[in-house]
């Protein structure tokens, strides 16, 4: 299809994103309005893949589009559901078993860290005990997440969120007060 001199091709596996894969999976469980898919994200893989509420509707209307998604049920306050559809089913399925490349961290504190010598003391302390608090809380609902997984996959996934808790802290635990 060409639209204002921009042509549009269809999506293939190789071009579907992660953002796109994470949904897709999430869709697996059955359907979910927007808001839903932001809360499971967070709930099942936000201790190691982000998904924020402005990439979850950039890419809803995108899956739709390319009939990974279709519209379901139209709930309350104009909440809309999404529905997976067969060939979403496919695009995962073969998204999952491609080769996943390099793995990206991206954290907003490690970021922070990085730049903060253009902050106050007070502000750096500010940072690292505000970072430390949450790593606290995430490092006791991934070993909480372990006792509870369910197979070998999602223990081992658990184990990995504890680990990477346990190695921000450290980090944080590194740096002298200032």
């Amino acid at each position: 299809m060409d639209t204002g001199g921009i042509r549009w091709e269809p999506v293939t596996v190789s071009e579907l994103n992660a953002t796109a894969a994470a949904l897709l999976g999430l869709l697996h469980d059955g359907p979910a309005t927007g808001g839903q898919l932001v809360a499971g994200a967070g709930e099942r893989f936000g201790a190691f893949f982000s998904v924020t509420r402005s990439q979850v509707y950039r890419e809803l209307p995108a899956l739709s589009k390319e009939g990974l998604v279709r519209l379901g049920k139209q709930g309350p306050r104009s909440s809309q559901q999404y529905v997976i559809t067969a060939a979403g089913k496919k695009a995962f399925k073969n998204w999952l078993s491609t080769d996943p490349g390099p793995d990206h961290l991206r954290s907003p504190l490690i970021l922070r860290l990085v730049h903060a010598n253009a902050l106050t003391a007070k502000q750096r302390t500010t940072l690292v005990d505000t970072a430390r608090a949450s790593y606290n809380s995430e490092l006791d609902a991934a070993k909480a997440a372990t006792k509870t997984a369910d197979g070998p996959y999602a223990k081992a996934v658990a184990e990995f969120a504890q680990a990477h808790a346990k190695a921000a802290l450290k980090l944080l635990e590194s740096i002298p007060q200032s």
